[in-house]
């Protein structure tokens, strides 16, 4: 099973517990979760005018192994107007765009996408339970 929880934070709400928002599902292949502003395909949805954040930003797939992994998918514009990274632990690495990275099985950690334009942040905390 992997558990998201979502916050969605701009500069007047830092430090604060933003509404978070919550998704899971089983780690059966093909399982799949997905960030971005559209609704009708994504289980956790940011703000409609948080035009940083594409209409289906992240992807999270579930692999005929049962491991998952995160995609930031590409948007309509060839440059990203925001930064994606995988935080685990003390470790962080950038997602590149358009790019996919394994996340660990078992274990915890966060995805923040960033709006380069200003103080705001979508921060995904997410949990693999074996």
């Amino acid at each position: 099973m992997l558990e998201l929880t979502m916050a969605a934070v701009s500069e007047a709400d830092a430090g604060a517990t933003a509404g978070m928002l919550m998704a899971d599902a089983p780690s059966e292949p093909g399982a799949v979760l997905r960030v971005g502003r559209d609704r009708s395909v994504c289980r956790l949805a940011t703000p409609d005018d948080w035009l940083f954040v594409s209409r289906v930003h992240l992807e999270f797939l579930c692999g005929p192994d049962g491991a998952w992994r995160l995609t930031w998918l590409h948007g309509s514009h060839p440059d990203p107007s925001s930064e994606v990274r995988l935080t685990v632990g003390e470790y962080a690495q950038p997602v590149p765009y358009g790019g996919t990275v394994a996340l660990p099985r078992g274990g915890s950690g966060e995805v923040v996408i960033q709006d380069r334009t200003g103080p705001r942040s979508v921060n995904v905390g997410f949990y693999h339970e074996v």
